[in-house]
């Protein structure tokens, strides 16, 4: 048998159950509980772009004549000083980040020139006295003793012959030595023979006043 009892008010939040087992003991009660309804905000959760856009304002339409573009872009630009100001900004910023790469700074060197084996292979190469150094000046000299006495020619050819296979020989001496140093000093290298005795041979081929980032060592000391 169940007894259903209410209260005087309508409103309650809990219903009571009373059963009998079949033996008339013992009985249980059990209460439920309401659940709480939250209320709903009415409208749908706006979409992050859309809520940045209305943040930032509306677009400017496209120009529609080059006159108009024109004005716009001085517009943004500023005026003459600001413009002045920031161009002398601009050249001093890329004057820093070229003394940093001479002076070697690794974050502001090419990505070649990058790492402590690039570094390395520099410092081999700044510290030998090259022959292969002098063939720019020497060409120079041929040349302009060339177009200055047509007669020599033949002369200036075939010396411009001899300097060309004294710089595929040194090259390829320069190469072995700078690898078997690299080997020996860093054996984790990925670098290739190849691109190591490439970059040494241009790095020695510079002259010295024009090598960049400018060299650490003085020829003659030991690296």
């Amino acid at each position: 048998m169940k007894l259903f009892r209410r209260g005087e008010s309508s409103t309650t939040d809990a219903t009571a159950d009373t059963t009998a087992d079949a033996n008339g003991g013992s009985t249980a009660i059990t209460t439920k509980a309401t659940p709480t309804v939250t209320p709903g905000k009415g409208r749908p959760t706006p979409k992050r772009r859309d809520a940045q856009g209305k943040r930032r304002g509306p677009i400017a339409p496209a120009p529609l004549t080059a006159k108009e573009a024109r004005a716009r872009r001085k517009a943004t630009r500023g005026n003459k000083e600001e413009r002045k100001a920031a161009s002398a900004e601009r050249k001093l910023a890329a004057q820093d980040r070229r003394a940093r790469m001479l002076a070697g700074e690794d974050k502001y060197l090419l990505p070649r020139d990058q790492g402590p084996v690039r570094a390395y292979v520099r410092d081999l190469v700044d510290a030998r006295r090259n022959l292969v150094g002098l063939f720019m000046p020497m060409a120079l000299v041929l040349i302009m003793s060339m177009f200055a006495a047509p007669g020599l020619q033949t002369i200036v050819t075939l010396a411009m012959l001899v300097m060309m296979l004294f710089m595929i020989i040194e090259g390829v001496i320069l190469g072995r030595i700078v690898n078997n140093r690299v080997r020996e000093r860093f054996p984790e290298t990925t670098d290739t023979g190849y691109r190591l005795g490439w970059y040494a041979f241009v790095r020695a081929s510079q002259i010295r006043k024009m090598r960049a980032p400018k060299p650490r060592v003085g020829p003659g000391e030991a690296v």
